[in-house]
């Protein structure tokens, strides 16, 4: 019988930090149309440098044309705008939107060189051939609905006017949450219905605006389109926060799954092939039905649902994972961001089980029956934006089964922190508590 540490080092293959790491995923990926790239925690370096250079093929060598990241639609947007040479922005510049906590996320030196390198990609290329840069989430409620007046206003005032009456019912509370709690509440009333109908609206006169041909055209429509779905699907999720029977987690990955599934399809309508690369958290990309997500909660996420809509063939699951090092994130909410040190992985985790391996950083395949072995449901980490480490078992692992979970994994034995831009000084190193591992 196969143990799962001889599994892992039966299957692995040890990483040289060259380009040829990435040969047996590239070959993994065939002709799927889909690659979405997970992370362990939203602020490693070597999470972002990997992705970046995964992509970076993915585009050179099968075709991909976009790239769509957990970030906000508008944030984003100014990015792909900057990528592709329709701005006016300087590099830096054009990370200006990116103003909501966690900033470290989008604002910070390796994604500044990637987009720096896409906007290279794109330089000699026409419109049609470029790569996009685009943004899955959708926290950006009052900037998504003001970006849709703006774009009315250029093309039909008498439109844009209709929406800022349809949308003014957004403007009466402080923020997002404030509007939640107070529909929810019954203290004010709901922009549902309105914000609906302003989609349909841009949906149906898209004709008439796009009179004037041209692919920039089309692209300002389908933007504006989005921005608008946004609105609708934001208003419902702040208001489902203080709603006790409605999953919050399941409205924001289907409406990550579905600009997924409009941006696919918007590409092929322009004659692309739709091929586009995700970089999300391990906990939106991995198939929630290998993890306790699915078996108990009754959550679904990115990777579930692309499979269910696409089909597995087409979609392929990637994770990343790593032992201990240093990493990028918040003691709390809105806090500011620190250069934190993340503890040894848990003795009953696949980290602790890569980590045994002896074998660093590696590349693991696990599709077939040969990952039958890693099967076993153990723990894996997820660090999002805020790390307490005081509360690691319950703040931060969950389990999981791998092989349903992803269809590959990259692990790293130690890594680091990703740098940003907007930091404390001196961006100092949080030391190892002296009392570890018997303090607390």
């Amino acid at each position: 019988m196969v143990t799962p540490l001889t599994c892992v080092r039966q299957l692995a293959t040890r990483l040289n930090e060259r380009s040829s790491d990435y040969d047996a995923l590239l070959e993994q990926v065939g002709e799927r149309d889909f690659v979405l790239l997970g992370e362990a925690s939203h602020g490693t370096a070597e999470f972002y440098l990997m992705r970046a250079e995964i992509t970076q093929r993915l585009i050179e060598e099968k075709g991909f044309e976009a790239v769509l990241v957990e970030a906000d639609w508008p944030d984003a947007l100014r990015l792909n705008r900057y990528v592709r040479g329709i701005s006016q922005d300087s590099l830096m510049e054009a990370f200006g939107d990116f103003q909501r906590f966690p900033q470290w996320m989008w604002r910070n030196e390796d994604v500044r060189d990637f987009i720096a390198d896409l906007h290279e990609h794109n330089a000699d290329k026409p419109l049609a051939e470029q790569v996009g840069f685009y943004g899955l989430d959708l926290y950006s409620l009052h900037r998504s609905a003001e970006a849709v007046i703006a774009y009315l206003s250029r093309i039909n005032p008498e439109q844009a006017e209709l929406a800022r009456h349809g949308y003014a019912c957004l403007d009466h509370h402080g923020d997002p949450f404030q509007y939640g709690r107070n529909v929810a509440f019954g203290l004010s009333h709901s922009c549902e219905e309105a914000s609906v109908q302003l989609l349909c609206e841009l949906i149906n006169k898209a004709g008439d605006y796009l009179a004037h041909d041209g692919r920039l055209a089309s692209d300002e429509q389908f933007f504006a389109e989005q921005n608008a779905r946004v609105v609708v699907n934001a208003e419902e999720y702040y208001r489902a926060m203080f709603q006790a029977r409605v999953d919050t987690w399941n409205l924001r990955d289907k409406h990550m799954t579905d600009t997924l599934t409009e941006l696919h399809y918007y590409l092929r309508s322009q004659g692309g092939r739709g091929r586009v690369v995700v970089w999300a958290h391990n906990s939106h990309l991995g198939d929630a039905r290998g993890t306790e997500m699915g078996w108990g909660r009754r959550q679904h996420n990115i990777g579930q649902l692309a499979r269910q809509r696409f089909g597995r063939r087409r979609v392929l699951l990637v994770g990343f994972t790593t032992h201990t090092g240093y990493v990028s994130a918040a003691r709390d909410w809105d806090a500011p961001v620190e250069h934190r040190w993340v503890r040894p992985s848990h003795e009953d985790s696949y980290e602790r089980l890569f980590y045994r391996s002896g074998l660093d950083r590696f590349y693991l395949p696990l599709e077939g029956m040969y990952a039958d072995p890693l099967r076993a449901r153990l723990l894996e980490r997820a660090i999002g934006v805020i790390y307490r480490p005081e509360t690691e078992r319950g703040s931060h692992y969950f389990r999981a089964s791998l092989p349903q979970q992803f269809d590959a994994l990259f692990h790293l034995d130690e890594t680091t922190a990703v740098e940003p831009f907007d930091k404390r000084e001196p961006w100092q190193r949080e030391d190892i508590p002296e009392t570890y591992p018997f303090g607390t």
